[in-house]
């Protein structure tokens, strides 16, 4: 195999098999990426021939007119995916129509031929056994009382989980909002944590340019009796808009 690709991954357990000593793996995912960004990569490692504007804006056309064809009912084959409308939900008779209380509608997505020959060039690198207990279960803005949502700049934030209370000497430890489209991370004032517990933290959200954000925990916080030597990061897997 040529490798060409390289990700990582944490074993967790599975819990879809009754065996108690086994193990199901995830890939550690750095950010999430959109048309702009994954078009200004194209251009940046010499895999377009336009400017990322235009790449963009063809892209974009693409994605909007495959779904207009997709709501009138076609399938689509790009290839690096398949697309298809699909109806969920029982009719108990044949003359029964479709009820939006009962009846619903989706696209299905799968991967195609193209994604699958790419896969071959992928080595997986697995980097131990996840910390099971820490990380972050929900984020709520206290301004707007969404949840999982939306980031309200300068004030308060809510942030539930485990083991996530800030604590150590480590210049990294604290509250961090990651830029989804340029990867800046800003750090929280460690005057703004108002509070600090191992399951629940609430800081005051730094003054964010909008955009996409994901919220970073790093600490070195332990139930032990003595502080890990090192501190420990993770990211909330939701992405949030200011």
């Amino acid at each position: 195999m040529e490798v060409k690709h390289n990700v990582r991954a944490y074993l967790y357990d599975n819990l879809l098999t009754p065996d108690p000593n086994d193990f199901a793996a995830r890939v550690e995912s750095e950010r999430s990426l959109g048309v702009a960004e994954i078009c200004a990569a194209a251009v940046a490692r010499g895999g377009a021939d336009i400017s990322a504007s235009s790449m963009e804006h063809g892209v974009k056309l693409f994605l909007n007119e495959m779904s207009y064809q997709l709501m009138d009912g076609y399938s689509v084959n790009t290839e690096y995916f398949t697309a298809a409308m699909q109806i969920k939900g029982v009719f108990n008779s044949a003359t029964e129509t479709f009820d939006a209380s009962k009846h619903s509608v989706l696209v299905q997505f799968n991967q195609g031929e193209l994604i699958r020959k790419d896969l071959s060039h992928v080595k997986v690198n697995i980097v131990g056994i996840a910390e099971t207990g820490f990380g972050i279960d929900e984020v709520i803005d206290v301004k707007s009382s969404t949840t999982n949502k939306t980031l309200t700049a300068s004030r308060n934030l809510r942030i539930k989980g485990g083991k996530i209370k800030i604590a150590g000497s480590n210049p990294t430890v604290g509250v961090y909002f990651i830029n989804q489209a340029t990867g800046k991370s800003t750090k929280v004032d460690p005057t703004d944590i108002v509070t600090n517990n191992p399951s629940e933290l609430v800081v005051v959200t730094p003054a964010l340019a909008a955009g996409k954000y994901k919220v970073q925990v790093i600490t070195q916080f332990t139930t032990a009796a003595t502080l890990l030597k090192a501190p420990r990061a993770t990211i909330f897997d939701k992405i949030l808009t200011v």
